[in-house]
């Protein structure tokens, strides 16, 4: 079965132009919104192959093209995730591409212009994506701003999709579709969101996102009461702080 994801705007329509037109894509918006599960879903619908990579502080051009490996005293080639896409003729997609190093970006960009080539230094080997490929990238643009944040001459390489979370009917249809709860229960845990969301002042790093109504949805629907779930999906993820604590608790208590 193909991957749930409910089409709130073009996004759909968009990205299969793009796709169409071999363009590579930039998925913007806050974490949880719905930005893996929507490239899952359009992967599915065009039937190929898709190949992840979570980008991080740690990842490196070397670990999108892979190393030489040595086995049993024989030195060999193998390929990783980029090179892989490009010669299968997958979608890639890089989660986070702000976290990664710049010389994956600087990696990148032949792939994302007319050239849609990938230099494999290491293996002496120059790359031309083949028609089905598509290059995908994701990235959070109000988290941790400063060095993190992706260049304008790196976004202007791509088509841009912004992610948002979904108006209040439609992410209480997608909380109860993925958790399993009532139709009700689902408004309740949409309403708690929406309030925390407007909390600007407890400074939280990320506010309260789809995932988490999901997450706490499912430990209802398994039997643990909306409050102690709410407690543990939604106030634990989101903040260490006792008093910031206290105050999402005051929320769930009032909501829920």
């Amino acid at each position: 079965m193909s991957p749930y994801y409910r089409v709130v705007g073009h996004e759909e329509e968009v990205f299969l132009a793009a796709s169409a037109a071999r363009l590579p894509v930039l998925l913007k918006g806050p974490t949880g919104c719905g930005k893996s599960r929507f490239v899952e879903a359009m992967a599915a619908r065009l039937g190929r192959p898709l190949i992840t990579v979570a980008c991080n502080d740690e990842t490196s051009a070397a670990d999108l093209l892979g190393r030489w490996l040595v086995r049993g005293g024989d030195t060999y080639w193998q390929d990783g995730p980029a090179t892989r896409a490009v010669r299968e003729g997958a979608i890639l997609y890089l989660d986070e591409i702000a976290e990664a190093r710049e010389d994956v970006i600087v990696l990148l960009h032949p792939l994302t212009d007319h050239r849609r080539e990938l230099f494999v230094d290491r293996h002496a080997e120059q790359l031309t994506a083949p028609p089905e490929f598509q290059l995908i990238a994701s990235f959070n643009p109000g988290y941790r701003r400063g060095p993190k944040e992706l260049k304008p001459s790196t976004r202007q390489r791509f088509v841009a999709i912004d992610f948002e979370y979904p108006e209040a009917s439609i992410e209480a249809e997608i909380v109860a579709r993925e958790s399993g709860v009532e139709a009700k229960m689902a408004k309740r845990l949409v309403a708690l969101a929406r309030k925390i969301r407007s909390l600007s002042e407890l400074g939280l790093a990320e506010t309260a996102s789809t995932r988490l109504l999901v997450h706490a949805g499912r430990l209802i629907q398994a039997g643990v009461s909306p409050r102690v779930a709410c407690t543990h999906a939604l106030v634990a993820p989101l903040t260490d702080d006792p008093e910031v604590s206290a105050a999402l608790r005051d929320v769930v208590h009032l909501v829920c």
